[in-house]
């Protein structure tokens, strides 16, 4: 690809981004694409129609849900929408296997139809294709149109040195028959089993997924490049390992800017769930350094009798909580005499805007099921973890709080999962209370810190960027 061409100002350099409609896979992705137009390079979304059915019917097309524009323009960044073969969302929730398969046997058709039609004007040149690793086809319909193609890894750099191994055979991991081996990578502490992602695990009841991550991990080479939702100085050790044998590059924190320092209205994030802002005025009424913010994301749905434990917990630590509990996950509501006794130091809601709610100064610390966007958002606000790990990436995200970051502990489970009182009283005196809290606090503080660096102008994740965006405007070849 000559640069006589880029430097010709009819042409213009476009930047295609897949996803499917997840606000965690389409978040990062959204804000990576801003940082991207703001270095000159016009940013295009493909994703599948639900998201414009959550999130853009009732303002471009008056709640009229039979018809879904082929596109819409959202903070200069044009999404496309395709159908993944399902009509409603209850189809989509019943059996995540089938919709994974769903996705990978209409997307390639939906995605090439996007590119021909909105692409192959002369005017345009799709210089990159960027993808998510749970839409790995993508890199396929690339390939079709000789379009580079890169992987946005919405995980830290440890899941992917992880996996990478895995697929590659690199060391021996848990089976049916020996389930209990510790893994031993370049870079990170050891890995008990309970360590490890659970799409490694010969437990693992998903199918799809590990055949995603196959698919991602043994065709690395259809990548030009490997992008990393994290930074450099979070996980050094990790990512020189990884540099060795496959080249990473780390772009974040891609968090939303008001963590960053930046403006909360330049977000150019979407929310697929109303928040309810009426959290923020009532953590103005408490002290600093005093709340303890508990959510578990939108999947995780806990038994009653481990929100009965949560809450007994709460009850005995005295200090005042703000709890999550999405109404549409039907849980169970909290118990009456519980809400009764703690209402002048609690607060119980279907969601919040956690962005702010992490960034307020009444939050003392976060009590999370360790979901990687909802952690970068701590680690760029600076506030301490609890680690209430379930599956997929969460339990090596857990491992990474105490064992790597230091700034937090992780909650003890039974072979069930169940996590006693006693053990979230602990972990709430260790984080808070006991001398540990305040290690913790300043090694928080100090990733903070660094996060904002690591995006700032010469920073190592702003360099990174503009690395890429040199080789695809021109600056310097592209070796094919």
């Amino acid at each position: 690809m000559g640069s006589s061409e880029n430097n010709n100002n009819k042409e213009e350099v476009h930047v295609l981004l897949v996803a499917f409609s997840a606000q965690g896979h389409i978040n990062p992705l959204l804000r990576l694409g801003k940082s991207l137009r703001s270095r000159g390079l016009h940013v295009s979304l493909a994703t599948t129609d639900t998201l414009y059915h959550r999130v853009f019917k009732y303002t471009t097309n008056g709640g009229d849900s039979s018809t879904v524009p082929t596109s819409i323009t959202t903070n200069g960044i044009e999404v496309f929408f395709f159908n993944d073969g399902f009509q409603t969302d209850g189809e989509r929730a019943a059996d995540v296997d089938k919709y994974m398969e769903g996705i990978a046997k209409y997307g390639p058709i939906n995605v090439s139809n996007i590119i021909k039609t909105h692409f192959l004007d002369s005017s345009k040149k799709l210089a990159c294709i960027i993808n998510n690793p749970f839409v790995p086809w993508v890199a396929d319909v690339a390939a079709e149109f000789n379009i580079p193609c890169a992987c946005f890894w919405i995980q830290p750099s440890a899941l992917f040195a992880i996996y990478y191994s895995f697929y590659n055979n690199l060391n021996t991991f848990p089976t049916l028959t020996d389930p209990n081996i510790s893994v031993k990578l370049p870079g990170l502490p050891l890995l008990e089993t309970q360590d490890l992602p659970s799409f490694v695990l010969p437990t693992n009841p998903f199918g799809t997924f590990p055949k995603i991550l196959s698919s991602v991990f043994k065709g690395l080479e259809k990548l030009k490049w490997v992008f990393i939702n994290s930074f450099y100085e979070l996980e050094k050790d990790v990512i020189d390992s990884m540099s060795q044998v496959f080249p990473i590059a780390t772009v974040g924190p891609v968090v939303p800017p008001s963590l960053l320092g930046g403006d909360e209205d330049s977000d150019v994030g979407i929310e697929m769930w109303k928040p309810e802002d009426s959290c923020i005025e009532w953590l103005n009424q408490k002290p600093d350094s005093s709340v303890i913010y508990i959510s578990f994301g939108s999947l995780t749905v806990l038994s009653s009798e481990q929100k009965d434990s949560i809450a007994e917990a709460l009850k005995k630590s005295h200090h005042p909580f703000l709890w999550v509990i999405k109404e549409e996950n039907k849980e169970l509501p909290l118990p009456k005499e519980f809400l009764e006794e703690t209402k002048d130091r609690g607060m119980v809601i279907p969601w919040c805007p956690q962005t702010k709610v992490l960034a307020h100064p009444a939050v003392a610390c976060f009590l999370t099921h360790c979901g990687w966007n909802s952690m970068l958002e701590a680690i760029t606000a600076g506030k301490p973890m609890i680690g209430y790990p379930k599956w997929t990436d969460q339990p090596t995200n857990a491992k990474l709080i105490t064992d790597v970051f230091h700034t937090g502990v992780r909650l003890k489970q039974d072979s069930d999962g169940f996590v006693p009182c006693e053990e979230v009283e602990k972990a709430i005196e260790q984080v808070l209370e006991r001398p540990s809290s305040e290690e913790f606090k300043k090694n928080a503080e100090e990733l903070k810190r660094a996060g904002r660096e690591a995006v700032t102008e010469g920073g190592s994740s702003d360099r990174n960027i503009q690395s890429f965006v040199d080789e695809i405007l021109g600056n310097k070849p592209i070796d094919h």
